[in-house]
Protein backbone atom coordinates (compact mmCIF):
# COMPACT_ATOMS: atom_id res chain seq x y z
CA UNK A 1 0.00 0.00 0.00
CA UNK A 2 2.66 2.46 0.84
CA UNK A 3 4.98 1.60 -2.39
CA UNK A 4 1.55 2.09 -4.10
CA UNK A 5 1.39 5.22 -3.11
CA UNK A 6 5.12 6.59 -3.64
CA UNK A 7 4.68 4.84 -7.26
CA UNK A 8 1.68 7.05 -7.84
CA UNK A 9 3.37 9.92 -6.77
CA UNK A 10 6.47 8.81 -8.24
CA UNK A 11 6.60 12.60 -10.81
CA UNK A 12 6.99 14.44 -6.97
CA UNK A 13 9.99 12.89 -5.36
CA UNK A 14 12.59 15.61 -5.40
CA UNK A 15 15.43 16.12 -3.04
CA UNK A 16 17.45 19.77 -1.63
CA UNK A 17 20.54 20.83 -2.95
CA UNK A 18 21.30 19.80 0.41
CA UNK A 19 19.85 16.56 0.23
CA UNK A 20 21.72 15.77 -3.72
CA UNK A 21 25.37 16.15 -1.70
CA UNK A 22 23.91 14.31 1.36
CA UNK A 23 22.46 11.36 -0.15
CA UNK A 24 25.56 11.01 -3.09
CA UNK A 25 28.06 10.74 0.70
CA UNK A 26 26.15 8.58 2.36
CA UNK A 27 25.17 6.10 -0.71
CA UNK A 28 28.62 6.59 -2.69
CA UNK A 29 27.62 7.44 -5.67
CA UNK A 30 28.36 9.55 -8.30
CA UNK A 31 24.60 9.48 -10.42
CA UNK A 32 21.79 12.13 -9.92
CA UNK A 33 20.25 10.62 -6.64
CA UNK A 34 16.80 11.43 -6.94
CA UNK A 35 16.74 9.04 -10.31
CA UNK A 36 19.14 6.44 -8.56
CA UNK A 37 16.28 6.41 -5.46
CA UNK A 38 13.12 6.04 -7.77
CA UNK A 39 15.27 3.30 -9.96
CA UNK A 40 15.60 2.07 -6.08
CA UNK A 41 12.14 2.28 -5.13
CA UNK A 42 10.98 0.88 -8.57
CA UNK A 43 12.96 -2.72 -7.69
CA UNK A 44 10.52 -5.70 -7.13
CA UNK A 45 12.24 -6.39 -3.84
CA UNK A 46 12.01 -3.13 -2.35
CA UNK A 47 9.78 -2.49 0.42
CA UNK A 48 8.38 0.33 1.59
CA UNK A 49 6.82 1.39 5.42
CA UNK A 50 5.14 4.17 6.46
CA UNK A 51 6.45 5.67 10.29
CA UNK A 52 5.78 9.13 11.02
CA UNK A 53 5.54 11.44 8.81
CA UNK A 54 8.47 9.72 6.18
CA UNK A 55 8.51 6.51 4.22
CA UNK A 56 11.70 4.53 4.62
CA UNK A 57 12.57 2.39 1.76
CA UNK A 58 14.74 -0.66 1.93
CA UNK A 59 16.15 -1.77 -0.90
CA UNK A 60 19.81 -4.15 -1.76
CA UNK A 61 21.84 -2.47 0.99
CA UNK A 62 20.20 1.16 1.29
CA UNK A 63 17.40 2.49 2.95
CA UNK A 64 15.77 5.83 1.80
CA UNK A 65 14.08 8.03 3.63
CA UNK A 66 11.37 10.20 2.30
CA UNK A 67 8.89 12.86 3.74
CA UNK A 68 5.15 12.00 2.76
CA UNK A 69 3.59 15.04 2.55
CA UNK A 70 6.07 16.21 0.10
CA UNK A 71 7.82 13.66 -1.26
CA UNK A 72 11.42 15.26 -0.91
CA UNK A 73 13.97 12.45 -0.35
CA UNK A 74 15.24 13.62 3.16
CA UNK A 75 18.31 11.47 3.61
CA UNK A 76 19.38 7.71 2.72
CA UNK A 77 22.15 5.79 3.91
CA UNK A 78 23.70 2.33 3.33
CA UNK A 79 22.73 -0.90 5.35
CA UNK A 80 25.20 -0.97 8.88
Amino acid sequence: MDKKILLENIDKIHTTEMGIDRIQSNLEIRSEPVSYCISKLKKENSKVTKKGKNYYIDVDDCIITVNSNSFTIITAHKKK
